[in-house]
């Protein structure tokens, strides 16, 4: 099994951070195409009613980065964002960041964590279609085509609450995961 330690996100670790962010989206998305936007990402991280996480494993190296934002009076917690070094993906590192955040934020009182999870090339049967036509249908029948991370969040717990067509443009949504994580609800 693989080790490594979660930890808060400093300083000095801001320039490895957003070399991550920048390997995981260089051309899968509109964001963080160039080091200067994924460095603003990682320091943007540090602001208030923020919490932000990395994983480091044993030669000091950041294989992983989860950021988290308040939102709602506290009630609710962004998961901004979510990533795993694409070498050590499917090895527990993404599971064990979700799950500290959801401890961190349950702790501090709020009910639900959210995600929000694009759909930018058509990796779900979501991606390229008409959802204003049903949308209800559409989640219901929603399928995985090219290993989209939605089935991530459902694996930990998460429902989709929703979408919002044409987020990141035409036939190009946006997915919305949530969790309950508090018993108080």
């Amino acid at each position: 099994m693989m080790r490594f330690r979660i930890a808060d996100l400093s300083r000095d670790l801001v320039d490895a951070t957003a070399h991550l962010l920048l390997a995981a989206f260089r051309g899968r998305s509109d964001d963080w195409q160039d080091l200067d936007s994924a460095r603003a990402e990682v320091v943007e991280s540090f602001g208030a009613d923020r919490v932000s996480r990395v994983a480091i494993d044993d030669a000091g190296a950041v294989i992983g980065w989860i950021g988290g934002i308040s939102i709602y009076s506290g009630h609710v917690w962004e998961i901004h964002p979510l990533v795993v070094a694409e070498e050590h993906r499917n090895k527990g590192v993404g599971r064990a960041l979700v799950a500290d955040l959801e401890a961190i934020a349950a702790k501090n009182g709020a009910l639900t964590l959210w995600a929000g999870s694009d759909d930018e090339d058509n990796a779900t049967t979501l991606g390229g279609a008409d959802l204003y036509r049903d949308v209800p249908h559409a989640i219901r029948n929603i399928r995985n085509l090219k290993r989209h991370p939605y089935e991530f969040y459902l694996r930990l717990g998460f429902k989709i609450a929703g979408v919002v067509p044409d987020a990141n443009g035409i036939g190009k949504p946006d997915i919305l995961l949530a969790k309950r994580i508090s018993s108080r609800a």
